[in-house]
């Protein structure tokens, strides 16, 4: 009997968690597809979402669940992960990341993703172990823990450095909170 216990576990260990980062803006939506099998991390895929200045509010919108409806069933993730909205932006530009938001969140609840939220802070301080750390320092980390060739953009870093976060679940960092 102790056999069984012991093949179950290293089977629930092994088995390999797949998770979509999404950094929402209405212009240039950052998404990363990793895999977390145990303790390691590897990218699977990754990109940015763009909608030109000239393209209205609701074609960006639609751009953006269509795309990430492509990505989620192409790399099939089971949990989704978002930075959540900063509210010392003005207020325009929060009501226009809160759709860009809108659209990303219905992409991954229509194919039943389990999706959850992080504050920047919590972002910096899972990815660079500070709450604070700049743009390049989080750049840096996440290149290095996925063994990245090349710096990918700032919304694509985010989108990996959310995922990550969401990833590295512990007691010292609690999981973010569920949408």
């Amino acid at each position: 009997m102790a056999e069984i216990i012991r093949n179950q576990k290293s089977e629930i260990r092994n088995s390999a968690v797949r998770i979509l980062g999404i950094d929402p803006s209405l212009r240039s939506t950052g998404y990363a597809v990793i895999e977390k099998n145990g303790s390691e991390f590897r990218s699977v895929h990754y990109g940015t979402i763009e909608n030109k200045p000239g393209v209205i509010p609701s074609r960006c919108l639609a751009a953006i669940h269509e795309m990430l409806d492509c990505v989620i069933r192409d790399h099939h993730p089971s949990q989704a992960a978002l930075e959540s909205i900063i509210f010392a932006q003005n207020m325009k530009t929060a009501i226009t990341m809160g759709h860009a938001r809108a659209a990303a969140v219905l992409a991954c609840a229509r194919h039943g993703l389990e999706i959850y939220e992080y504050s920047p802070k919590k972002v910096k301080l899972g990815v660079a172990g500070r709450g604070s750390g700049a743009k390049q320092q989080v750049s840096f980390m996440v290149r290095a823990i996925l063994g990245l060739r090349e710096n990918p953009p700032f919304d694509v870093t985010d989108a990996l450095a959310v995922a990550l976060t969401h990833g590295q679940q512990n007691k010292m960092l609690s999981r973010g909170k569920q949408i």
